[in-house]
């Protein structure tokens, strides 16, 4: 799957850009540096097995183990304290970076009930991307029966872009339904 992604990369995204953005060199064109996705638990203040049940869901859908995020400040209002763990997330790069894009464009993204696409404006200036998924039970991986909570989860596309009209034409390129 993965040699897949990076041959309609390399044969079919590459000249398109280069054509559209007219680069004079091939190692200016873009492409997609790493995946982070990150899930924050609020919940794990009270209740420490929270993050197990969560670090495995992740795991489930990455198909990497998540690290374990901590508090790096002391909040009163929120009975947070310095080091409580907080949430998980994974940094995705190479091989299970494009599996992931592979499975969440054409596999998980459709399964959303109501899906007219993912919106224009989420891009920070920087040629980067974020989705915020309501719920992980769209993702096929994740067994309903399983799951404790619903949860949700954020999801960072980090490119090597210097506009975000740059990225959004790789995305789009790549296979990212757009809302219209």
């Amino acid at each position: 799957m993965e040699v897949r992604l990076r041959k309609i990369y390399q044969e079919q995204i590459v000249p398109k850009l280069i054509e559209d953005f007219r680069y004079k060199n091939k190692m200016r064109v873009p492409r997609v540096e790493k995946v982070i996705v990150n899930m924050g638990l609020s919940e794990a203040k009270e209740n420490i097995k929270v993050i197990d049940s969560a670090s495995s869901q992740m795991a489930d859908i990455t198909g990497q183990k998540p690290i374990v995020t901590r508090a790096r400040k002391s909040i009163s209002n929120f009975k947070l304290r310095e080091g409580m763990p907080i949430g998980c997330k994974v940094t995705l790069r190479g091989t299970r970076m494009y599996e992931f894009l592979y499975r969440l464009i054409n596999v998980t993204l459709p399964r959303i009930r109501d899906f007219r696409g993912v919106k224009k404006d989420a891009f920070d200036r920087k040629g980067n991307y974020s989705i915020g998924i309501k719920e992980i039970t769209i993702f096929p991986e994740i067994d309903y029966e399983k799951i404790d909570k619903i949860r949700g989860l954020d999801i960072t596309i980090v490119t090597t872009a210097k506009t975000d009209e740059e990225a959004k034409k790789l995305l789009s390129l790549m296979g990212m339904p757009f809302s219209k």
